[in-house]
């Protein structure tokens, strides 16, 4: 069965997307939880211990609060409040902090720190795994056992006011709610003042019990402009001025001989130096924790504050309302609320929470021992001091006896807590192990294919039908299936792979079976007669040059170092080391076809080449030199850009934090610099692109670019010359979607004539400019989603393209795979280049609303994801016009471009997928390895994407008729 290149590396592709989803489907475990169906209920709550005779009872702890009032700010650092600027942002809470009957914490939330997974912790006290980010954006019904549902149970009145997230996972548990979208970041007034709107009546009023606010707009202020923005304390002062509004009302109705009230101040996540988050920096991770209540004694003076989990707030306030805790909660009580209650209820508490940490432990880690004995060990002491307490025994004996127990019961806590945050979830392996099966088995065929893909016709022959009518084949099939069987009905957990219909099954079995009777037909069809060269007429073995051994030991290289997490965080360096060895080994052969090959067979092919354009020996002597010295120049020039936008993003983790170039120009003081630089690079994005458009498009892409100067001065980040400084920012609505117009205008224009090249004519400039104004109209939506200060990595970018195609790919004839591999390493780059990371910390998500007034989620997810992998993709898509430009070999050009590209991205990920799968127990794989992991899907989502497109460019009426 022969098929063109291009339609099997975008068929491996498209397999190996199902084959990494259903990888990704077991690797994001399910998380610990308890094996009981039912939620805690207060009559199954364990007996208090009692040595000597049958346990005591089943006494509870008496509430220690009356109310509660939550105030949640969103990205809420803990430097904002316990940091030297606390004074000045938060005056007021940083007086109850200092002076104040209150206890200060540093909560640290475990990543991934976004929203939605962090109100589960805080309600839950579970620890969400990396998949809840992607449950962010439409977060479902919360069914497990939780605070809001414990307090609604006991009757309890709740009242909620902020983001919507808590409307979606708590349904019908609020007595009154006013939810606000967070998404749309580019409001962060009118979010925070429909919160604060109702608190006025609210607390005038004694129907509820449990009050919860979340704030939004310190959040999206990041997201806009980064923490140190102008905005970061006008909002904090706002913030501060709640609370103080809060505490005065609760005050104010406090009646004697009734529980006091606690108001709680905590953030649900942190804020990166970038202003974003979702990683596990310092700044992400770290949140203040302000617990303020009559029942604390007052301080003295500023004192450090203690370091909690984040999910220890759950059973806190569980028992501080006197709630069950969580069945799944692998939270701590935090002992110092229980200092001022008696003995015996401190140890109540205390055994209440290690009972039920101890039984979820169970469930998880059957053979953990060493939190057990601790717990058994404490609950006997507990028996013994309950045997002397009920005696009425009141000597100092009894007194120091409970210290000691109390002890006790912490050290057990804290170790049974410490194993279960370790314990992540349970692993799918079945399924883990199938997605892997499948992406090796693709990347086999892939590299046994590779000299007949490589080759003149760019045909490859599968021994399909021989496979299949074979009898391994149906012997494999019958042990295949018998494994799924027996792991199926021996499976301790369910496994997602067993869930499935059999006719789903079945055919992932035969597809299994096939492939391995395929890789074996082609295996002994290629290794006896040696491995021949595909390039190569003479019938000799592979000749490598210089730049074709760096290219290959580079890609080598770079997914060999995928398997250090140092590496992965640092990832950009191996891009910037490999794309500056890159142009150097450029530079080399620019030098030797110049200066070292001057026979004169080389000056007669170039004349005779460039003879119909220049007719003139002198015209031509003197255009042959230009050419020269811009070939030569092209490559440090390219090393210059690179080392200029080395500067512009600092990204990675070591370095993430310093001040860099982007930082300088945001800033207020630099506007005027910032705004002649994004003119200047919007000016000469245009002289770059427009050249190959139609003038419709030329001037449909001048306005646009114009608009796009317009919209950042509407928001406020660049100046026109007769704007003052002082203008007020709008969110720059009408001027985007004013860009959007001459988007959508240019990209209509480009597949029109596109289709009429592929349909109706058989004209290849009308090919060439149809893909063209494709590319124009990709550009002109990315210099819209960029911010400022990156308008210089973009215009850049189209530079480097247009010398690298100009001067260098078609004068030094590098084939098809050189030249994709050459794209590939760029648009990596640039995808660093750009200020992204492997965190997902540093997606800028504001970009997904510019030009929409309200949250919609399919574009917001489209702009997010165009602009965060903006650099791949349009190096892809220069690849696509570059290739299809080359009229003599475009069919076998197209093809070798997209079996490289698919070879490209093959063999990182089967390389990741193993390294994940050895390391999987590593806590430091959720934070580091698990964004990798959704990055590496992504581009190979897109990489199919431009292999599809490939196909339809090989089809095209000029190659049918040659």
């Amino acid at each position: 069965m022969k098929i063109r290149s291009s339609v099997f590396a975008s068929f491996v592709l498209l397999l190996e997307v199902v084959g990494i989803v259903l990888f990704l489907r077991g690797f994001f475990p399910v998380p610990v939880k308890s094996s009981l169906a039912s939620k805690s209920q207060l009559s199954e709550q364990p007996l208090e211990p009692l040595t000597g005779s049958p346990p005591n009872s089943s006494r509870l702890p008496p509430p220690l609060f009356k109310r509660v009032v939550i105030v949640l700010v969103d990205a809420l650092r803990e430097d904002f409040v316990f940091g030297a600027n606390g004074r000045t942002h938060m005056p007021y809470t940083r007086h109850l902090v200092e002076k104040g009957s209150s206890h200060s914490f540093v909560a640290k939330a475990r990543p991934p720190t976004v929203t939605m997974p962090r109100i589960k912790a805080l309600t839950t006290g579970s620890i969400p795994g990396f998949i809840d980010v992607v449950m962010n954006l439409n977060s479902p019904a919360l069914l497990e056992d939780n605070l809001i549902w414990q307090a609604k149970t006991a009757g309890k009145r709740i009242i909620f006011y902020g983001d919507d997230t808590w409307v979606r996972l708590f349904p019908k548990h609020f007595m009154e709610y006013d939810g606000t979208t967070s998404f749309f970041v580019s409001d962060y007034t009118e979010v925070d003042n429909n919160v604060t709107r109702h608190l006025d009546s609210t607390l005038k009023r004694d129907d509820w019990d449990i009050l919860i606010l979340h704030y939004l707009g310190l959040d999206h202020i990041g997201h806009i402009s980064g923490p140190h923005s102008s905005l970061i304390q006008p909002k904090l002062l706002e913030m501060d001025d709640v609370l103080k509004k809060i505490h005065s009302a609760l005050i104010s109705k406090e009646a004697e001989g009734s529980l006091p009230y606690l108001l709680v101040l905590c953030g649900d996540h942190g804020m990166s130096e970038t202003g974003s988050h979702g990683g596990s920096s310092e700044p992400e991770v770290n949140t203040p924790l302000v617990l303020i209540s009559p029942a604390f004694r007052r301080k003295a003076g500023m004192e450090k504050p203690v370091v909690v989990e984040q999910v220890d707030l759950t059973p806190t306030l569980a028992l501080g309302l006197g709630l069950p805790i969580s069945q799944n909660s692998v939270g701590r009580v935090i002992a110092g609320l229980l200092e001022e209650t008696s003995m015996r209820d401190q140890l109540r508490s205390l055994h209440l929470n290690g009972h039920q940490l101890s039984c979820l432990l169970k469930d998880s880690i059957s053979n953990y021992e060493k939190g057990f004995e601790q717990f058994r060990v404490a609950e006997k002491a507990h028996g013994n001091w309950m045997k002397l307490y009920l005696e009425g025994n009141t000597s100092e004996v009894l007194t120091n006896m409970g210290k000691k127990v109390l002890k006790q019961y912490l050290e057990a806590l804290a170790a049974m807590s410490s194993a279960l945050s370790k314990q992540l979830g349970k692993y799918d392996m079945y399924s883990m192990i199938v997605g892997m099966v499948f992406l090796f088995q693709l990347l086999l065929v892939l590299l046994l294919a590779m000299p007949e893909a490589l080759c003149g016709a760019a045909v490859v022959d599968l021994p399909v039908l021989s496979a299949m009518f074979s009898l391994p084949f149906y012997l494999l099939c019958l042990l295949l299936a018998s494994v799924h069987v027996l792991v199926c009905t021996s499976a301790e957990s369910s496994c997602y792979f067993c869930s499935l219909s059999w006719g789903l099954v079945f055919a992932a079995v035969a597809f299994c079976s096939a492939m391995f009777c395929i890789l074996i037909s082609m295996a002994t069809r290629r290794l006896p007669l040696g491995i021949k060269s595909p390039l190569k007429s003479s019938g000799s073995g592979w000749q490598l040059s210089e730049l074709d051994i760096l290219l290959l030991v580079g890609t080598i290289g770079h997914t060999l170092s995928l398997g250090a997490s140092s590496f992965v965080e640092e990832e950009h360096q191996t891009w910037y080391f490999l794309l500056n060895t890159l142009c150097l080994a450029v530079f080399q052969d620019v030098c030797r076809k110049y200066f070292r090959e001057k026979s004169a067979s080389i000056d007669e092919e170039e004349l005779i080449f460039t003879s119909k354009d220049h007719p003139s020996p002198v015209h031509y002597k003197a255009d042959a030199h230009t050419e020269k010295w811009l070939a030569l120049a092209t490559p440090p020039f390219s090393l210059l850009c690179c080392r200029l936008l080395r500067s512009l993003n600092h990204t990675g983790v070591q370095w993430a934090h310093l001040p860099d170039v982007g930082h300088w120009l945001n800033s207020s003081e630099h506007k005027t610099v910032l705004s002649f630089l994004s003119a200047f690079c919007l000016v000469l994005i245009y002289l770059l692109v427009q050249r190959r458009c139609s003038w419709v498009s030329k001037v449909a892409l001048a306005l646009g670019l114009i608009g796009v100067y317009s919209y950042r001065a509407a928001v406020g980040n660049v100046l026109f010359p007769w704007q003052h400084s002082s203008r007020t920012a709008s969110k720059g609505t009408v001027e985007a979607r004013f860009v959007y117009v001459f988007v959508l205008g240019i990209l209509f224009s480009g597949t029109k004539d596109l289709l009429r090249s592929q349909v109706i004519t058989a004209d290849a400039k009308l090919k060439s400019r149809g893909l063209w104004e494709i590319y124009s109209g990709l550009v002109l939506l990315v210099s819209l989603l960029f911010r400022s200060h990156n308008l210089p990595v973009l215009c850049c970018s189209l530079l480097i393209q247009t010398l690298m195609a100009q001067f260098i790919w078609k004068k030094l004839h590098y084939d098809a795979a050189q030249t994709t591999i050459m794209h590939y390493w760029f648009g990596q780059a640039f995808f660093y280049y750009q200020g992204n990371s492997n965190n997902i910390a540093t997606i800028d998500i504001s970009v997904g609303f510019v030009g929409l007034e309200s949250y919609v989620e399919a574009p917001a997810i489209f702009l997010t994801a165009l602009s965060t992998y903006a650099g791949p993709l349009l190096w892809a898509c220069h690849l696509i016009c570059y290739l299809s430009s080359e009229r003599d070999r475009s069919p076998v050009a197209l093809g070798h471009g997209c079996y490289c590209l698919a070879l490209l991205r093959s063999v990182p990920a089967a390389a990741y997928i193993v390294l994940v799968t050895v390391l999987r127990y590593h806590l430091f794989i959720w934070s580091v390895f698990s964004p990798k992991l959704l990055y590496e899907s992504m581009h190979l989502l897109i990489t199919a994407g431009v292999c599809l497109f490939f196909i339809t460019m090989e089809q095209s009426p000029t190659s049918s008729k040659s």
